[in-house]
């Protein structure tokens, strides 16, 4: 179980319809809002402006979080190497998340995650510090780049970066 340079990129889903919506009782099935819509296509841009390429796009099953994952797999022209993972789901896990990484067939060079908050700073925490304790801002639509040299919770990862939706917007 051994990546040697890994770039994981961890992508919080954009703005969706508020929790509570009486047309979305259920919470998995809120849509990007289009406001949420036009934010992605900042990030886009700021992700092709940065020229980044993904090996392997990995999403939760929810809806804004499949639907961000989607716009992002259409613009950089990456739809085949999309995939939905429950361990990306807010009651996901890490440690599965990791298993799945391990078991792809070609050892990936950069991954990118699309996820929810609080699970996406928990993970940033787990995997930089080895708990859950980090404190983040996380912003939706907001893009964190994690260099690992070994997959392992609290070992050899960085976090390089953070970005928020305003900065990847002011980049375009």
């Amino acid at each position: 179980m051994y990546f040697p340079g890994v770039n994981l990129f961890l992508l919080r889903h954009g703005i969706a319809v508020e929790r509570g919506d009486p047309d979305f009782e259920d919470d998995s099935e809120r849509p990007l809002t289009p406001k949420g819509r036009r934010q992605l296509r900042h990030v886009t841009a700021a992700m092709r402006k940065m020229d980044l390429r993904f090996d392997v796009i990995l999403a939760s099953p929810l809806l804004r979080a499949k639907q961000t994952a989607e716009i992002v797999a259409a613009v950089l022209k990456l739809e085949r190497r999309l995939k939905i993972s429950d361990a990306l789901a807010p009651d996901g896990s890490a440690k599965v998340l990791l298993r799945q990484l391990n078991e792809l067939q070609t050892a990936p060079e950069n991954v990118l995650l699309v996820g929810h908050e609080p699970y996406l700073s928990s993970l940033v925490s787990l995997l930089t510090t080895g708990r859950r304790n980090l404190a983040m801002d996380f912003k939706k639509g907001g893009l964190c780049k994690l260099e690992m040299k070994n997959p392992r919770l609290g070992q050899h990862v960085t976090l390089a970066w953070l970005l928020t939706p305003k900065q990847m917007k002011i980049m375009c």
